[in-house]
């Protein structure tokens, strides 16, 4: 007997995750031999597969783009590097000097392009590259032949290495430097080869100078890239005759600008940009592709600051990898523009084909000054960008099995991201060198931002609703309870700020709002200060510092700096976002402690099964008597979608001593942890054998409320999985009855009264 693996075939993207009445989105698709698929648009419900949940629920939607397309593959182009546009003056230039510093991150198997005036298509031209083993080469070519001259030795991974290749036209003469910029007993001596070239290195005319690649081919201006290549670059410099040795270290810290050089491009320059400046006379500044890395430590680092802003001389370098990707920039299948008269909420354009699916969602926010409904439901896009396309089951191999107390499973998704590395990783992965990903983009497909998809090893069994499918129970259950509510991202409270949330009652998180930036943060301070009620129905929020791009649409930064949960960490040096020059890490660090704003901070986190909740005192208080009404149990949520139980996956707990409000009532509380929970890594200051979910009190979710001073209100669960819970039953359980009582009462204008005035 043979089992066929089913294999995805349709992909597509957005591009944007929101929109309102009047304005249009673009979709994107790509199939794998399908010549034909229909597109419709539906309304998102429910996306739950589990047997105790509601179900899948869509609603069709009637627009102008219902119908057939033909289909069609798009080709995704990973990999980073950076272009300067050439001009006529460089096409009539003979003997050249082409030098950098160089941190290169992985060697063999492949060329690696350092600097290029190179087209594969017509074999001409030249590169300073790495070789098929990692030693610096120059290859030249006239359109007929192609010559390589080499050193042969391969350079030493993560250390800086000056190399450059200077070419003398009269008497074809190439002379490579390799030396070795650290300074140690063991550094390689500097190596020097000279050869004859029978080839001219003739570039195309106007073909522009390529930076971490070279031109696979070029066409009126279009490029495409190939030999990427992985590691720093610093300090590129191009020189109209063949330097000395003394000569070029002049020019790699010039305190002047010699007439013979003829690009001088300092990448400490429009830092917060994706352009890259050249300050030579000629000005050839550049531009870059697919985000490499900026705010990177340059080979002049000293260790005397560690922002960028403060000594930007010392950042000089980008990192540039083969698996870079921002924008995938395919072309557009369909488009709508949005008509007016539907509710704001989470739609989809609904993709079928040859007995595939795919799902490409959006929300559709209300126009600003239009809301008419008390009820916000603020989805955590950014969550879901951080995460996009994680590979932890995929590579995580035993280890993960360990971590997660179960096998992993997998999907028709998982096994679309294993043979398409190019569509790029979650802020959860590294890059094939091993280096963490900071950029995340939403302009590309995102196999785990689907309906119906469950993360292959998130709860027991791995078969637990997870992030935005998580979420669409949160929605469920308001359509459930016919409780009108708007829908709006993270993207649009970073954008819009406090406006976005003024006018409404209640504000509903998702279930893992982890990521936040500066302006997602104050806006929420203020709506609280404001007397607005939060509802914060996860675990594990407000966690890490992001930053967007100030113009760049549709992507995040996240440096993982100094504590907190990393699968890995942002090398010393590197801790301020290049995007806006923050400081990056945890906003605990930063005067921002997580309890002061949700009442709760996070406490630990497990992946095999969630537990309940056993209620507290506190929960007979007067002040929570309307929390409680019509509820008798004590114990809250031994049931749900998400490990079988409402207290589960990651866990935040109310401290008094990191800020946690001094009124705020610990209602109840999580008990019975596995020995796979354990403390995120700030709550160890030092690693005992009773740190584990069955012997440390600390592992636990916290329900907590508290008032604020401007009568409003704050409710936590503390909990991944509480929202997995509401739909137990045909939402009729005492964890939908919790999240009722508190929803009825904070869409009551009546101001909570502050226990301390």
């Amino acid at each position: 007997m043979s089992t066929q693996l089913p294999k995805k075939r349709l992909v597509g993207y957005a591009d944007r995750h929101s929109v309102c009445a009047g304005e249009t989105i673009r979709f994107k698709v790509s199939s794998d031999g399908i010549a034909r698929y229909r597109a419709e648009i539906v309304k998102l419900v429910s996306g739950d597969h589990h047997p105790d949940g509601l179900g899948f629920i869509e609603k069709p939607v009637e627009t102008p783009i219902t119908g057939d397309y033909v289909g069609r593959h798009q080709v995704l182009r990973a990999g980073s590097y950076g272009i300067a546009a050439a001009v006529e003056d460089l096409d009539g230039m003979e003997s050249f000097t082409i030098q950098a510093m160089i941190w290169p991150t992985a060697s063999g198997g492949r060329h690696q392009a350092i600097a290029s005036r190179w087209i594969d298509a017509s074999r001409r031209g030249f590169a300073l590259l790495l070789d098929d083993r990692g030693a610096l080469a120059f290859e030249a070519g006239d359109g007929t032949r192609v010559e390589r001259v080499g050193t042969n030795r391969p350079l030493p991974l993560r250390q800086w290495t000056f190399v450059a290749a200077a070419y003398d036209a009269g008497s074809r003469t190439l002379r490579l430097h390799q030396d070795s910029a650290a300074s140690t007993g063991w550094s390689p001596t500097p190596v020097t080869t000279e050869a004859a070239l029978s080839v001219v290195p003739w570039p195309e005319t106007g073909s522009p100078l390529l930076i971490a690649a070279c031109l696979e081919r070029w066409t009126n201006g279009a490029s495409v890239a190939t030999a990427h290549y992985n590691g720093k670059i610093d300090s590129v410099r191009l020189s109209d005759r063949a330097l000395t040795r003394a000569e070029m270290e002049a020019v790699q810290r010039p305190t002047g600008l010699p007439s013979h050089l003829r690009g001088c491009w300092d990448f400490s320059e429009a830092m917060t940009t994706d352009r890259i400046l050249d300050i030579s006379a000629w000005r050839r500044d550049g531009r870059l592709v697919n985000l490499p890395a900026r705010a990177m430590k340059g080979f002049n680092w000293d260790g005397s600051q560690f922002d960028w802003k403060v000594a930007p001389e010392q950042y000089g370098a980008i990192h540039f990898h083969d698996d870079d990707l921002y924008d995938a920039e395919w072309e557009t299948d369909f488009e709508l523009t949005v008509p007016a008269g539907l509710n704001s909420g989470v739609y989809a354009a609904k993709l079928t084909g040859e007995g595939d699916t795919e799902y490409i969602p959006f929300v559709l926010r209300p126009k600003a000054g239009t809301k008419s409904v008390e009820t916000l439901v603020l989805l955590p896009t950014a969550s879901y960008m951080a995460y996009a396309n994680e590979r932890a089951g995929l590579e995580g191999g035993g280890r993960l099995h360990a971590f997660a107390n179960h096998l992993t499973s997998f999907g028709a998704g998982d096994l679309w991201l294993n043979d398409h590395p190019e569509v790029g990783g979650s802020l959860y992965d590294t890059h094939s060198d091993g280096s963490g990903v900071c950029y995340s983009s939403r302009l590309r497909p995102i196999i785990n931002f689907r309906p119906g998809i469950t993360n292959s090893w998130i709860g027991s069994g791995g078969g637990a609703p997870w992030q935005f499918n998580a979420d669409l129970a949160l929605i469920s259950w308001l359509e459930a309870k016919a409780i009108p509510y708007d829908v709006v991202t993270d993207e649009d409270l970073h954008e819009g700020g406090y406006p976005t949330l003024s006018g409404y009652r209640a504000v509903l998180t998702g279930s893992h709002p982890e990521y936040y930036s500066k302006e997602m943060y104050e806006a929420l301070e203020t709506y609280l200060g404001r007397g607005g009620r939060l509802m914060y129905l996860g675990g594990n929020g407000f966690y890490w510092r992001i930053a967007f791009h100030s113009f760049l649409p549709g992507v995040i930064e996240l440096r993982r700096a100094e504590d907190g949960i990393r699968d890995w960490v942002a090398e010393g040096g590197e801790y301020y976002h290049s995007f806006t020059g923050e400081y990056g890490g945890m906003w605990s660090r930063m005067g921002r402690p997580i309890a002061a704003l949700a009442g709760v901070d996070m406490a630990a986190q497990g992946f095999d099964v969630s537990s309940y909740y056993r209620r507290m005192p506190a929960s007979r208080d007067p002040r929570a008597a309307f929390i409680f009404v019509g509820i008798d149990d004590e114990v809250i949520g031994d049931f749900g979608t998400v490990g079988g139980g409402a207290a589960g996956i990651e866990l935040d707990r109310c401290d008094f001593s990191n800020g946690s409000p001094a009124h705020a009532l610990v209602l109840a509380a999580s008990e019975g942890h596995s020995d796979t929970y354990f403390p995120s890594p700030e709550h160890i200051n030092n690693a005992n054998p009773a740190m584990d979910g069955t012997q440390n009190s600390d592992v636990r979710a916290d329900m907590t409320f508290y008032e604020t001073s401007s009568g409003g209100a704050v409710f936590s669960t503390g909990s991944i999985s509480w929202i997995g819970s509401l739909s137990f039953n045909g939402c009729s359980n005492n964890v939908s009855k919790v999240t009722e009582n508190v929803l009825r009462r904070f869409l009551d204008p009546t101001p909570f009264p502050h226990p301390l005035e």
